[in-house]
């Protein structure tokens, strides 16, 4: 298999995975507004760090669970329940996010750094996104469970990390309007993509039992 394929698949996967506003890009954004796009840049290394370790933990578990159908089937039927549980939540009972605005001292290049590493390091999000990610590309043959594919996947996730924080830093006072209206509408934003999700997923369950 060509190490361009892992390389761009895993390149897109963070980059869907991040681009949505959130603690860690918001964070790189208001960090670059206040201190500079120095610190900035420190913090996104240190979240990307820890990126890094998550999206290769996350592989080499999705290896374990690709090769146990029963149990990517449980995963699946879990997954639903916990998908269908967030569309609910999201959609009918989350309160809309309120605005605050939060005021960042100025510090050290690397007391930023570690900062990124911290946020990055409490979110648990990637682990289970990337083995997602991975056992579904393993399932249409656009990866193998093979170390020099392995790490030039989890390579391609860390470019896309760091382009996806870099841009908000670069570009974040052009945008600043549509991620205030991404931020009101979030709740709506993820209920409907939890939601297609969840469809997929009981498809994927139904396909299971019934093929």
């Amino acid at each position: 298999m060509a190490l361009l394929t892992p390389l761009i698949s895993g390149f897109i996967a963070a980059f869907i995975g991040i681009i949505p506003p959130g603690l860690i890009n918001m964070t790189a954004a208001k960090i670059n507004l206040k201190e500079g796009k120095k610190n900035a840049l420190w913090f996104v290394i240190g979240a990307v760090l820890v990126i890094f370790f998550q999206v290769y933990v996350a592989v080499l578990f999705a290896q374990v669970i690709n090769s146990r159908p029963d149990v990517v089937a449980l995963l699946r039927e879990v997954g639903f329940g916990i998908f269908s549980v967030l569309t609910i939540y999201f959609l009918f009972i989350a309160k809309g996010p309120k605005t605050k605005k939060s005021k960042i001292k100025k510090k050290s290049k690397e007391s930023r750094f570690f900062l990124g590493m911290l946020l990055s390091g409490l979110n648990f999000f990637p682990i289970p996104y990337y083995v997602l990610v991975s056992v579904t590309l393993a399932s249409y043959h656009l990866f193998v469970f093979e170390n020099n594919i392995i790490f030039t996947f989890v390579l391609g996730s860390v470019l896309g990390s760091f382009a996806v924080l870099y841009s908000y830093i670069a570009f974040f006072g052009r945008i600043e309007k549509k991620t205030d209206y991404m931020m009101r509408n979030m709740n709506t934003i993820i209920g409907s993509i939890t939601g297609l999700i969840a469809l997929v997923t009981l498809f994927n369950i139904l396909n299971y039992y019934f093929s």
